[in-house]
């Protein structure tokens, strides 16, 4: 945890005396003269090259990422001029609405291509110029160097050593944030007004919604955005990062964006830290969510008493008590994470959208070559901790092969010619699906 004199942000009275100190905002010499915004060609390459590795769906005017490149040089050329002219206006939002694992929906908000792009040149000047350097330690969202499993990892070694976690929830974060708190923390760490200028018009851009119309905002920030991320971790270090190292100091807490953790060392204290920032909360226009918003109790072998809550989900990974093994080989009881239920069930779900059966028309190289690059994902996030968790979604994923099997290859209906076919398939091809690695063991499901 750092000391309670960490330094966040700058205020905003003293925002442009640091700025100029530390020249973090001086621009190279590749600018074209004449533009009002000193804004390079080459920020504007290197967002797309950002936006194309991110890939995405089409936004508000139904033009994919391949259109886009159809004419790359002109488009990309007119973000960059009409960026630098001060004269881009981002075009409405396509509002998707998401079914959450929990029921109801989630809407994220899908800009264009071309927005997609003058939006990373935003970001990227905010989060590695201006805002990064100063961000809190314990904040772990969308930061270089950083990720949500060193946020699931510290959060780990601290529910060892404290008995109760406040499992924050922020209801409806993104689309509640209030714009005028919003841009002052932007304006707080800038001294580049096309920056401001842009983010005013992004927050206000309209969402489409599914049925033709536009809806009008005055208070959010469409999550799905490119460059709702940075600003809501610079809203919620204002709002919440250097207010607890004011308010609470020495307190440790890991927040990947609005998703937020607060380790506790008894449940009194735990309720003291849930009504004062739930008080911090309405003071910054945001509200935690009554239900969601819960204190746990972090049980193992040491910490046998009870409470109504034992468990809690951080970032896709459930903590609760489970068995584990010591180096001496005997077996107890600790506090740990694995993969959550809902992440296996949305992983699952997506599986079989594939229709794997179905895809008889190609080979197992097709198929092992559009599924590996998901499937490792998988592994090195949610294998990070506690891989067996995921065997019986890696299991699926092979029952999934054999049906395909069967169907593209009709003499494997017998299962033990399909147990022959498959020995010779696995010895031929070791490596062939990226999940293979770790499960060699049972193979071949049933």
């Amino acid at each position: 945890m750092p000391p309670a004199t960490h330094q966040g942000p700058a205020h905003p009275r003293n925002a442009k005396s640091i700025n100029r100190k530390s020249g973090r905002n001086r621009v190279s010499s590749s600018m074209t003269a004449g533009k009002s915004f000193e804004i390079s060609k080459r920020e504007v390459w290197e967002a797309y090259q950002r936006v194309l590795a991110n890939k995405g769906a089409s936004g508000s005017d139904g033009q994919s990422l391949d259109e886009f490149q159809i004419d790359l040089k002109g488009n990309l050329y007119k973000i960059w001029n009409r960026m630098s002219a001060g004269s881009y206006f981002p075009p409405s939002v396509r509002a998707v609405e998401i079914p959450k694992s929990t029921g109801g929906v989630r809407v994220l908000g899908v800009p264009t291509v071309a927005d997609r792009v003058a939006q990373t040149v935003v970001a990227r000047r905010l989060e590695a110029v201006v805002v990064e350097p100063k961000f809190h330690a314990d904040s772990y969202g969308y930061r270089p160097g950083r990720s949500a499993l060193d946020a699931v990892e510290v959060t780990r070694r601290r529910c060892w050593s404290s008995d109760w976690v406040l499992d924050l929830d922020i209801r409806s974060f993104f689309d509640t944030v209030d714009h005028d708190l919003l841009i002052r923390a932007v304006e707080a760490n800038t001294d580049a007004a096309w920056v401001v200028l842009y983010v005013k018009r992004w927050l206000s851009a309209p969402l489409a919604l599914p049925d033709g119309t536009l809806q009008a905002r005055d208070r959010g920030t469409p999550q799905g955005s490119s460059v709702s991320p940075v600003l809501a971790n610079l809203f919620l270090h204002y709002a919440f990062d250097a207010w607890m190292d004011r308010e609470h100091p020495g307190v440790a807490f890991a927040r990947y964006v609005d998703d937020v953790v607060v380790h506790a060392a008894s449940q009194r204290h735990a309720e003291q830290l849930r009504a004062s920032i739930a008080a911090r909360m309405v003071e910054v226009g945001l509200e935690l969510h009554p239900d969601k918003t819960r204190i746990v109790y972090c049980r193992d072998d040491r910490r046998r008493g009870g409470h109504e809550h034992i468990s809690f989900t951080f970032l896709g990974y459930e903590f609760r008590t489970r068995m584990a093994k010591a180096r001496s080989g005997s077996i107890f009881f600790s506090f740990l994470p694995a993969v959550s239920r809902a992440a296996l069930t949305v992983m699952g779900r997506r599986v079989r959208s594939w229709r794997i059966h179905r895809q008889t028309g190609g080979s197992a190289a097709d198929l092992a070559r559009w599924m590996n690059p998901i499937i490792r994902g998988w592994m090195n996030y949610y294998g990070r901790f506690r891989r067996s968790a995921l065997s019986p979604l890696l299991l699926r994923i092979n029952t999934y092969l054999v049906r395909w099997a069967r169907r593209k290859y009709k003499g494997l209906r017998a299962h033990r010619r399909l147990r022959a076919w498959w020995d010779r398939f696995i010895a031929a091809n070791p490596t062939g699906f990226a999940h293979w690695q770790w499960m060699r063991h049972y193979l071949l499901p049933g």
